[in-house]
């Protein structure tokens, strides 16, 4: 099932918690060999987890992680404007309705249409929260990915060439594009409604989130 925690909740689930920070150093340290921070417990995590992100996140039968993306206001710090201004020739992006993703991940377990769910989950938060776009940035590999899944963003600016290309994008929400990914993934259109609401309650964002 899809889960939609802030991170003061997810470290109440300690199987959930643990698993998916180990299987982000598997996935970004490992496979992908980028330079990321792994802690002594074999977890990836940096300064943006200690900002009580929203994690969507493929919760298997087990409890265990799937596959997860991680999800922060731009109206606070973001990796695209701490780190990747660059590639939007100085700009920023800084607005309550447009939030970045960062961070997707999928454990060495998941089914192949974990990924399909996992940008169900983000567009169901971005309906849920009454959120216009969404916004991050991502490598070469994660191009087919979008296109498979009928979903590519709005290209915002790039930097480099072929396998080495960083690319900024900005993903619009739609209740088409969730009834498109629902058929991607094989997860009915109520179902996908109800485990949001189950997360969030009545969705409606923490305060700490809407300054």
């Amino acid at each position: 099932m899809i889960r939609y925690l802030f991170s003061n909740e997810l470290a109440a689930m300690p199987r959930l918690h643990d698993s998916m920070f180990r299987d982000r150093a598997d996935q970004f340290q490992t496979r992908l060999g980028w330079d990321v921070s792994v802690n002594d417990h074999g977890e990836e995590r940096d300064a943006y987890d200690a900002m009580n992100p929203l994690y969507v996140i493929w919760q298997h039968d087990d409890g265990s992680h799937g596959g997860s993306m991680r999800f922060l206001p731009t109206t606070g710090r973001t990796m695209l404007n701490d780190h990747f201004r660059h590639i939007l020739r100085g700009g920023q992006v800084c607005n309550p309705r447009i939030w970045e993703c960062t961070r997707f991940c999928l454990s060495r377990r998941a089914a192949p249409k974990v990924s399909a769910a996992l940008m169900l989950g983000g567009a169901e938060m971005g309906l849920g929260f009454n959120l216009r776009h969404s916004v991050g940035v991502f490598d070469h590999r994660m191009v087919r990915i979008y296109r498979r899944l009928g979903w590519s963003p709005t290209v915002l600016g790039s930097n480099g060439a072929g396998r080495d290309q960083i690319t900024a994008g900005i993903w619009t929400f739609s209740e088409a594009i969730v009834e498109g990914l629902c058929r991607k993934a094989d997860i009915p259109r109520a179902v996908s409604r109800l485990w949001f609401h189950q997360s969030r309650g009545p969705a409606e964002m923490p305060l700490a989130l809407t300054a």
